[in-house]
């Protein structure tokens, strides 16, 4: 097989051309509700930064208001798991779009109206939080009742988040300076109408896979059972856990005060836009590259991931760095696809839903510990220490993926008529 990758097929792949057809109408329908809802959602942190920072309520304002999304979807993202195979993912991901679209609605409306109280910012961010805990189980899940090629449609929704995270921070910059925050909110809530109408006309009617009676209790044993009877599983998430206390979690305070101190302020976007071109290169990459061991090949493509706190913590150029991001950008990319593709081939779809809550909770959970204790830990460290530890405790978390059998003999189930390439 040669090494060389070819571009030009890479985006025939995409299109459809010379494989099983990707584009049918429902994948059409999922993906464009998805690419605008993530749209939506890359615009989100910037249009709550600017809007509490410019109603008075400052940087411990940000953190509350953040903080309270996180929580209830860190609190309720395995109910979802349990409701979207109770009622159908589908279903739950359509009612939590209509929560977020009248949460967003309200939110737009109070900031038009003049300056909200804190408390109301954090309770209409905690109702979007509850909503999206209720959402994201079915992100995943829904892939395999739209799609024939797993890998590809994966490939192609990872490419179509990258260009949403490279459009949106800068749209809900736009916006703001055109008409304030409360516009932001607005193309928010609309964003969440047309992922509720494409969902809406999917033609596919996935049935509930739980028993109907059955108790709650015994559905999150159920897909806890499941979770915990795949080591490839739960030893990625263990792995995934700890990255977010000591390496993802101090990446972005972290990064963007060095970056900052060190280039100005417009060297950080210009950062992740190449954070962000190289998610797109990933995720093209993935579509062409279709190994036999997933989780093995994308386990060696993350080691490269780890030069990114190492070329912050040794102050790199800012073309050394852009390039170390561009590349840390590729590889993640191409891992999400082996991982999503992974869970969506080697789990059932009666648990699928249950089984993704659990793995999406163990690997979110932890981000927001590791982004509270970055800031006391440089303090008492140095910056550049804390990320200098974190490129090392990725190697070494790398080394353990790839001792475990699980993971590294993981062989990817192929479709009927698909070829499975070394």
């Amino acid at each position: 097989m040669s090494g060389e990758v070819d571009v030009a097929g890479a985006v025939q792949a995409v299109a459809g051309v010379g494989r099983r057809p990707l584009w049918t109408p429902d994948f059409g329908f999922y993906f464009t509700g998805r690419a605008v809802s993530m749209l939506g959602d890359t615009m989100l942190p910037v249009a709550i930064s600017l809007a509490v920072l410019g109603a008075g309520y400052g940087p411990s304002g940000v953190g509350f208001v953040l903080a309270s999304w996180m929580a209830p979807f860190g609190a309720l993202i395995l109910f979802g798991g349990v409701f979207a195979d109770r009622f159908t993912a589908r279903r739950m991901m359509i009612a939590a779009d209509l929560v977020r679209l009248v949460s967003q609605s309200v939110m737009a409306a109070a900031f038009a109206a003049g300056t909200p109280r804190l408390w109301q910012i954090v309770a209409l961010s905690a109702i979007s939080g509850a909503a999206a805990a209720m959402f994201q189980p079915g992100v995943s899940s829904m892939v395999p009742h739209v799609a024939s090629d797993l890998q590809r449609a994966n490939a192609t929704l990872r490419v179509a988040d990258a260009i949403a995270q490279l459009l949106g921070p800068a749209l809900a910059g736009v916006l703001v300076g055109l008409g304030g925050a409360g516009l932001v909110f607005v193309v928010d809530a609309a964003t969440f109408a047309v992922s509720a109408v494409c969902l809406l006309l999917m033609r596919v009617r996935p049935l509930p896979s739980t028993e109907p009676g059955s108790s709650m209790l015994r559905n999150l044993r159920e897909g806890w059972d499941e979770f915990r009877s795949r080591t490839w599983m739960w030893s990625v998430i263990i792995i995934w856990s700890v990255y977010g206390v000591l390496v993802f979690g101090p990446l972005i305070p972290l990064g963007a005060a060095l970056i900052t101190e060190g280039h100005g302020r417009g060297a950080y976007g210009w950062i992740m836009s190449a954070a962000g071109a190289g998610t797109v290169v990933g995720g093209l990459v993935a579509v062409w590259f279709r190994p036999s061991r997933p989780l093995m090949a994308g386990a060696i493509a993350m080691t490269l991931y780890f030069f990114e706190p190492l070329s912050l913590a040794l102050h790199m150029p800012l073309p050394v760095l852009a390039a170390a991001f561009a590349v840390t950008g590729s590889v993640w990319g191409f891992w999400s696809v082996m991982w999503a593709t992974s869970v969506q081939t080697q789990v059932s779809q009666d648990v699928l839903n249950r089984v993704t809550a659990y793995e999406v909770a163990g690997s979110v959970l932890s981000l927001p510990l590791g982004q509270a204790l970055a800031g006391p830990a440089a303090e008492r460290l140095g910056a550049e220490n804390v990320l200098a530890a974190g490129f090392v405790v990725g190697l070494v978390g790398i080394a353990f993926l790839l001792g475990v059998p699980a993971i590294r003999g993981l062989r990817r189930a192929a479709p009927v008529g698909e070829t499975v390439r070394s």
